[in-house]
């Protein structure tokens, strides 16, 4: 096992909040009313730990396949919206419960947002560099 990769995930900021928002919900799926914990705490547990996992595989990509799976991280999100907004509706947490959880989820989507555009901005500044190499090296001699 990789032990140096297991130490690099967990400097990850995505992945440290991420993991402690899927501590929180696991907290919230064990209070569900019993028969809503097949169906609905199914979901939110597959959604969160799928959440995590995405994270761990993005870190892992390059390129675009990395930029396919933090779309599917923002999917991720998104569904776990969803679902948490149902459970607020249907009254399986309190309204601070929901505040809090769409704090934690707001977040996640901002970090998520700036690490997709970090990634973007590096290959276009990469970009504009290499053209200006590229012209100034145009009167060069090949030899």
């Amino acid at each position: 096992m990789n032990y140096s990769y297991i130490m690099d995930i967990e400097k990850l900021i995505l992945f440290q909040k991420t993991y402690d928002f899927l501590l929180w919900l696991y907290n919230l799926i064990q209070h569900l009313p019993k028969r809503h914990k097949p169906v609905l705490g199914r979901y939110l547990e597959e959604s969160g730990l799928s959440l995590l996992l995405l994270t761990i595989n993005a870190n892992k990509a390059v390129g675009r396949k990395r930029q396919a799976l933090q779309q599917e991280i923002s999917d991720e999100l998104d569904r776990l919206r969803i679902l948490l907004r149902l459970t607020k509706d249907l009254r399986f947490m309190s309204i601070k419960q929901y505040t809090y959880v769409a704090e934690k989820l707001n977040e996640l989507g901002k970090i998520l947002f700036g690490w997709k555009n970090v990634r973007t901005t590096t290959v276009k500044n990469k970009d504009v560099e290499n053209k200006r190499v590229a012209k100034t090296n145009d009167n060069l001699p090949l030899f």
